[in-house]
């Protein structure tokens, strides 16, 4: 079982590459930052979570591509990784340059995990429909992955070009969202995996994964628990599903309260 954690990087948090040393020192797989570009002040979308009011983190969040770049560039094995990027919310042609530079420069350490978003005001204001954020989003991954593959790439609306430096390492793109069969269409058609938030309900949603993958002609996706609260019984739980990596969530703190947290979750590896 491969080990990772997450982390709302902000302003006010532990520094990210500080971060990434000490989860690479203790033997953890991988970093993973989520994305939200800003947050809409008016606050119509209830937060996704149910709080009564949004966690200041979400108004503070780092770049997850500039910020992995510090975390890659201060480690030498750890995986880095976007948990979750914004596709629908992303220029497709720049996004998928800067992923190829971090991971050529990062020797092909970089996993994309990617959603849909659930922010109305946030999504709407890159002028994507609230409704075709999904549509948009595949349309995005689509043609960053031509990018990264194809030595003359084009797609929807983008004449014939050349795109480089190429991704070493792939890299592996996983959808994040809840269990049901848009979701497990998406994951069947253009990603290596799903990433499901915690882990309630992963065994009862598996055989519909499979079954979609099935349709989709391709091996069943790898799955990736993300942001759980690890134990010895949840991992081996884990485990027994086939299951063989997730991703530990961390509070958005400074060093003090992280670092107790990290060495509590290094024990389970």
């Amino acid at each position: 079982m491969r080990l990772g954690v997450t982390m709302f990087a902000t302003d006010l948090a532990m520094p990210i590459d500080e971060l990434a040393r000490a989860a690479e020192e203790r033997g953890f797989d991988s970093l993973w930052l989520p994305e939200h570009t800003h947050i809409p002040v008016s606050r119509r979308t209830p937060p996704a979570a149910g709080q009564d009011e949004l966690p200041e983190e979400y108004k503070r969040t780092l770049d997850p591509l500039v910020a992995l770049s510090f975390a890659a560039a201060a480690t030498r094995r750890l995986r880095v990784g976007t948990g979750i990027l914004l596709a629908a919310q992303r220029d497709p042609i720049v996004t998928a340059k800067a992923i190829a530079t971090l991971d050529h420069l990062s020797g092909g350490r970089v996993a994309v995990g990617v959603g849909f978003g659930w922010n109305v005001e946030e999504i709407e204001n890159h002028g994507v429909p609230y409704a075709r954020r999904r549509e948009v989003a595949r349309r995005n991954v689509l043609a960053m992955q031509a990018l990264w593959r194809d030595e003359v790439a084009s797609f929807d609306g983008v004449e014939p070009c050349w795109s480089w430096p190429k991704p070493i390492g792939g890299p592996p793109v996983y959808i994040g969202g809840a269990a049901g069969p848009k979701l497990f269409a998406h994951v069947a058609e253009y990603a290596d995996g799903w990433m499901p938030i915690g882990g309630s309900g992963i065994k009862d949603a598996l055989p519909a994964l499979r079954e979609a993958c099935d349709k989709a002609g391709r091996p069943m996706a790898d799955v990736i628990p993300f942001g759980t609260r690890p134990t010895r019984e949840k991992l081996d739980y884990f485990a027994g599903l086939g299951i063989q990596e997730a991703v530990a969530t961390l509070p958005s703190g400074t060093a003090d309260t992280v670092l107790p947290i990290l060495d509590d979750y290094a024990q389970l590896i």
